[in-house]
């Protein structure tokens, strides 16, 4: 390969509510943070042990308003996207960093409102989103 690739593959569950920033009337972002889980036995004492990674996630525009609107703490969903480090400089004038998943492509696995929904006689809408669809 002689190019370069940007990409991860998540699958986990939110941590907190989809958290919004408008902007103007057209642009806005969604950020949640994401848990992944690694599960292993301990060979030395047979214990089994749970490592969580927690992962900042960024959606736009019109996924973002879909993730508040469909997504709530403890849902699961899979999400496609690349990795992006920034920084900033604080109200205290001291650099911070972070890094981010900016998210290209996402599925629910499940979630809350999917549950209530099924319960209801209507049919939730499509839990694939892909960027192009949306124009963003």
């Amino acid at each position: 390969m002689n190019g370069t690739l940007n990409k991860v593959i998540l699958i986990g569950h939110l941590g907190d509510e989809v958290k919004m920033h408008y902007f103007d009337a057209t642009n806005c972002i969604g950020r949640f943070p994401l848990a992944t889980n690694e599960v292993y036995i301990n060979k030395s004492t047979g214990e089994k042990i749970t490592s969580t990674e927690w992962h900042n996630i960024v959606v736009r525009n019109k996924a973002a308003e879909l993730c508040e609107k469909y997504l709530s703490k403890g849902d699961k969903i899979y999400i496609e996207g690349r990795i992006k480090s920034r920084q900033w400089q604080a109200e205290d004038g001291t650099t911070k960093y972070t890094t981010e998943i900016q998210v290209t492509e996402f599925t629910f696995l499940n979630t809350k409102k999917d549950t209530e929904l099924s319960k209801a006689p209507s049919n939730p809408p499509s839990n694939d989103v892909n960027f192009e669809d949306l124009g963003s």
